[in-house]
């Protein structure tokens, strides 16, 4: 468990200064290897020759990675699957190399078909291993285990923790922004909401009174209009 609990606490920009790995990419070789067997397949005098093979090169290589890195809970895998792979991709490049040259766009198209299917066992793999390795049973894995984020060995039976599903701090960080803007997002409804009703009370208690006001007005004019007509009702009596 040392060298797992050690693999934990590794930074994880230890990748910036180390260059981004993936697993197959772990192997010294593996870059080298790719060069020299697509150089193969190339003629010399093909046009654009070495664009292609640069192309090539890279479309291979940061396939390994972008499998490798999609999810950290995939990251680890037997040391045996990693060696079946580039043993597998080999013999595809070495397969490729020995038919007859067709043209640079065969060549891409096949090259696509063998990535393609590269892509497919490696995610595979990965899932695989993940779902053994992180069982609950925490079943005994047999052999060397590569870590394809540090290219580092773990001889850990089982494993736990960031491995296998534990809480990734980004995604956490996002959840809380997010939880963030619908709280915020609430108050601003909720203050609208109590703003818009002490308007509506603060309205309707100035209508009220308005209409007190009102009232009192009209009352007052009444009085002294029934107060002018019992003098003159008088006066007329007087008259009499």
């Amino acid at each position: 468990m040392g060298d797992l609990w050690l693999l934990l606490l590794l930074p994880l920009s230890l990748a910036a200064y180390h260059g981004v790995k993936g697993c197959l990419e772990c192997d010294p070789k593996f870059a080298e290897d790719i060069r020299f067997l697509l150089a193969e397949m190339v003629p010399s005098e093909v046009p654009g020759r070495i664009h292609l093979l640069e192309r090539q090169i890279k479309e291979m290589i940061r396939l390994s990675v972008k499998v490798s890195h999609r999810d950290k809970t995939l990251r680890v895998l037997a040391v045996d699957d990693v060696i079946k792979l580039r043993i597998w991709l080999k013999n595809e490049l070495y397969k490729l190399g020995n038919e007859t040259w067709k043209g640079a766009f065969i060549l891409q198209g096949k090259l696509l078909n063998v990535r393609l299917n590269l892509e497919s066992k490696l995610k595979e793999m990965l899932k695989n291993f993940s779902e053994v390795a992180c069982s609950e049973d925490c079943v005994v894995t047999e052999g060397p285990i590569l870590d394809c984020w540090t290219c580092l060995r773990i001889n850990s039976p089982c494993f736990r923790g960031e491995y296998c599903g534990e809480e990734d701090p980004k995604k956490a960080e996002n959840r809380e922004i997010a939880l963030f803007l619908i709280l915020l997002t609430e108050v601003v409804i909720l203050g609208s909401a109590l703003i818009l009703f002490h308007i509506c009370v603060f309205h309707r208690r100035k209508m009220k009174a308005i209409r007190r006001s009102l009232k009192k007005y009209l009352e007052k004019k009444l009085e002294e209009l029934m107060g002018m007509t019992d003098e003159k009702a008088k006066d007329d009596l007087g008259i009499r």
